[in-house]
């Protein structure tokens, strides 16, 4: 089971359009049912990541974050989506 935490500003509204998104995703790449996302603020974001495989963000990368960080921004925009995607899929064959 792999631990996602997805963070943005307030970790309520962007958080859950990029959760919902980012799930489906998931689902369709065949993760369905191995993993577990979970929200947060970014000021949060650092002292959760230890406990976490990788962080997606709709804002800039942290400094100090403990596991890989993917950008979310795209899944907001819809535009150039895919090197995420692949990031993400590539942190949940880890």
């Amino acid at each position: 089971m792999k631990k996602i935490l997805l963070s943005c500003g307030s970790g309520i509204a962007t958080s859950t359009v990029v959760n919902n998104k980012v799930s489906k995703i998931l689902d369709e790449k065949g993760f369905k049912g191995k993993y577990q996302i979970t929200q947060c603020s970014i000021a949060d974001a650092v002292k959760k990541s230890e406990g976490y495989d990788f962080v997606i963000s709709t804002t800039v990368e942290p400094a100090g974050l403990k596991c890989p960080y993917v950008s979310g921004v795209c899944f907001l925009t819809g535009v150039n989506t895919k090197p995420s995607i692949d990031k993400i899929v590539e942190l949940m064959e880890k």
